[in-house]
């Protein structure tokens, strides 16, 4: 007898018994791990059949407000662990969770949360304020505070007496469970549609490639908006059985003193977090001689600062993870083993993950030769949120168009070149803003080096540098061109070189060379 051939009541009790969501697979891990500490923030401290519990109740007071199954819920604050509960609520709940990057303001905000329709929004109380300055018309039929707000407040229902039982709802493994927007650095922001499917399927590709194992206690200081510390690190860590200490962001001195307190083995950071690190006066080794696992993403680290930070912290294992929000975000990953040979790579696709690096017309391009990586992969988006226009143009042939370039080697190891929209094409000749990057970082005086293109009435396109000295060092414009020009091919050297205090960075810590752009643009002539 075949599944088809059941009655409606047995065939709907294979169905919940095979069924695979993002709550089923919390609830195995809780059922392994009841005692253990999951999270903690502050002074508050979660075991997972705490966790389970609050996560249950507060999806109870979602679904008792009138939401429905496929309504959309906004999450607008910092770290906490109630933004954590928001976020598992809804996946049991069977609602989409809309995550809203916190330095967001007016007609920002008000775009993300009209485009996804949310019908409720949650936030941090003191960034009510920005909500009530969208006015009356903002489309949200709830609004309630993650911690200590109004009637409505996560924390208040998982911290309550109710119902901690799993709702009953139908709710399929291909329904969306989370709306992704990007960054919006060519145009408005686009909300890519997760899955609970392929959350899943990089919740497993990721504990392969990364290590996660349940004896990890980790440190997440990275904003949980961002795909990355929530999908890569905390997702993966509940899922096994591991303990997170949540904080709000990464202050380099609370850091220091919470890996050194709370023997913390696990941490990750985009680049511009870790030269932080090494850059600041409180950085000894010895305070995070715990520290077993370093991961490093969303931009990429520079070689010269790869080896300093191993120089100064050996025995830490490192681990490059490259992809993007679209593919929920990992893609490939670089694995400690792999570092001494190939550095600069982003490493080779992760398990659930197939890679090409293709033309214009989607021709593989043989080793060594830059194009454009496309990628295949259940972990994939199903698509743009009411964009059916921009989802057509980021697939081709079957394959996701990442935007990024690059090349893979002759074992299959794919090295990032660039953005596509960051490439600099300087008097016809295309130049790779990274190795311009990785060769100003091996001058003694540079903290911080940012490349981009900017207009220009010769070569139409200039290479620009935008640096940060280490403190008490110095060093000329002309000093840092003369030694590009002794390393690499003359019309790689920038024709500029800008000094600043520090680089501008959105709360992920990724480098926004769009900014730097804008306000070079004009002194530049364009």
């Amino acid at each position: 007898m075949t599944p088809t051939e059941l009655d409606p009541r047995s065939a709907a009790n294979v169905r919940r018994a095979r069924r695979e969501l993002i709550g089923d697979a919390l609830a195995r891990s809780v059922r392994r791990n009841p005692a253990r500490e999951a999270l903690r923030f502050e002074a508050r401290s979660w075991t997972y059949a705490e966790l389970d519990a609050a996560a249950n109740r507060v999806a109870q007071r979602l679904l008792a407000l009138g939401l429905a199954t496929g309504d959309r819920v906004a999450a607008y604050g910092r770290n906490s662990d109630a933004y954590v509960l928001l976020w598992l609520g809804c996946v049991r709940a069977g609602l989409i969770h809309v995550p809203i990057n916190y330095a967001l303001r007016d007609a920002e905000l008000g775009y993300i949360v009209e485009q996804s329709g949310a019908r409720a929004l949650f936030c941090d109380p003191d960034m009510a304020e920005h909500v009530a300055a969208l006015g009356p018309d903002l489309g949200c039929a709830w609004q309630g505070t993650l911690c200590g707000g109004n009637a409505h407040d996560v924390l208040a229902w998982a911290q309550a007496a109710g119902d901690a039982t799993p709702p009953e709802i139908e709710v399929d493994e291909d329904d969306i469970a989370q709306l992704l927007y990007t960054s919006g650095t060519t145009a408005a922001p686009k909300g890519a549609m997760m899955s609970h499917r392929a959350l899943l399927a990089e919740y497993a590709s990721t504990l392969l490639a990364c290590d996660i194992r349940a004896e990890d206690r980790a440190l997440a200081a990275l904003p949980l908006y961002h795909s990355a510390q929530m999908h890569v690190f905390l997702m993966p860590q509940l899922l096994v059985g591991a303990t997170t200490l949540l904080i709000q962001s990464p202050q380099p001195e609370q850091c220091f003193e919470l890996i050194a307190a709370e023997r913390i083995t696990s941490f990750f950071a985009p680049p511009t977090v870790w030269i932080g690190f090494l850059r600041h006066p409180g950085f000894e080794p010895a305070r995070l001689v715990s520290l077993q696992k370093g991961y490093y993403g969303a931009s990429i680290m520079p070689v010269p600062v790869l080896q300093e930070l191993a120089a100064r912290l050996p025995a830490l294992q490192l681990y490059n993870c490259y992809g993007q929000s679209e593919i929920a975000p990992l893609a490939t990953v670089l694995r400690p083993e792999e570092h001494a040979e190939r550095p600069a790579s982003a490493g080779r696709p992760i398990y659930m993950v197939e890679t090409r690096v293709v033309d214009s017309e989607m021709r593989d391009l043989p080793p060594g030769e830059m194009g454009e990586i496309v990628h295949r992969s259940p972990q994939l988006m199903s698509g743009y949120w009411n964009k059916p226009e921009e989802t057509a143009a980021s697939f081709a042939d079957g394959w996701f168009r990442s935007g990024d370039v690059g090349y893979l080697d002759e074992a299959g190891y794919l090295y990032i070149t660039d953005r596509i929209k960051d490439i600099i094409k300087t008097g016809g000749v295309v130049v790779a803003g990274r190795e311009v990057e990785e060769c100003l970082y091996t001058h003694p005086a540079v903290a911080e080096v940012a490349v981009i293109g900017l207009p220009d009435a010769r070569w139409i396109e200039a290479v620009v540098a935008v640096v940060a000295l280490k403190q008490g060092a110095t060093a000329s414009a002309e000093a840092l061109i003369a030694h590009v020009h002794e390393r690499l091919a003359p019309f790689k050297a920038p024709k500029r070189v800008y000094f600043v205090d520090d680089l501008p960075r959105n709360a992920s810590g990724k480098l926004l060379k769009r900014e730097l752009r804008e306000r070079y643009k004009a002194e530049a002539g364009g």
